[in-house]
């Protein structure tokens, strides 16, 4: 080989390796900017989650209806947050229950829960009867589901046929038309977004319906001790 092809390929080389340099320079660059991004909006992002959260159980617990003319009447729920443990196949799991209550009467509860979707993490909002016998309302936080397919998940009209669903039974999802109460209408062509979401529902009703059916109604107990 002469020296001039050997300068060129060395120099091909040399190329070559400056170039790759130069991308893991870039990706550490760009991890290191999107951490401090994530940083900086981690706590904005939650906070706005709780606002969120907050202003939903109302809606969740009473109804779109009930809770408008609560509101119109400057009447407002009393809404106590909570974190429960719950210890299942060996491992604890915690979740964020908020109380809602009127006038030392409890209204429902509204139970926060995440896990895998089809894309990414679904984060849901589903709120029960005090009993805990029927789910009265589901909001989604938080999905980056498909465009035009998952994320119909957070559409009104596909949430509502979950209103009054017993959770007697564990929620199934079908693709040919609901006929049992515990029957979910899947989102056409999203079934594994749909099938998410009942399965984080189900697991809330099986690891919490005891625990929070067992809790007293403290302030209502105290009006009675009272009387």
């Amino acid at each position: 080989m002469d020296s001039a092809t050997s300068q060129i390929t060395g120099g091909f080389q040399s190329n070559k390796l400056v170039q790759a340099w130069l991308v893991l320079v870039l990706a550490v660059v760009f991890g290191i900017s999107l951490a401090g991004v994530q940083l900086v909006l981690g706590p904005i992002i939650e906070k706005n989650k709780m606002n969120e959260t907050l202003e939903k159980v109302p809606e969740l617990v009473l109804g779109k209806d009930l809770a408008a003319k609560m509101a119109g009447e400057n009447q407002v729920l009393e809404i106590t947050p909570n974190h429960v443990m719950v210890e299942n196949a060996g491992r604890s799991k915690f979740y964020s229950v908020y109380e809602a209550s009127y006038q030392g009467d409890r209204k429902g509860w509204v139970v926060k829960n995440k896990g895998r979707g089809y894309a990414d993490t679904i984060e849901l909002l589903v709120g029960f009867s005090p009993d805990f016998s029927s789910i009265t309302g589901l909001f989604v936080l938080d999905q980056k589901e498909t465009p035009g397919l998952g994320n119909k998940i957070i559409f009104e009209k596909w949430r509502n046929q979950f209103i009054n669903a017993p959770t007697d039974k564990p929620l199934v999802v079908v693709k040919t038309g609901s006929t049992r109460p515990e029957e979910i209408d899947a989102v056409t062509g999203a079934t594994i977004s749909s099938k998410s979401v009942t399965v984080l529902i189900n697991s809330v009703i099986s690891d919490l319906k005891e625990p929070l059916t067992a809790a007293p109604n403290e302030a209502g107990k105290e009006d009675k001790d009272n009387g």
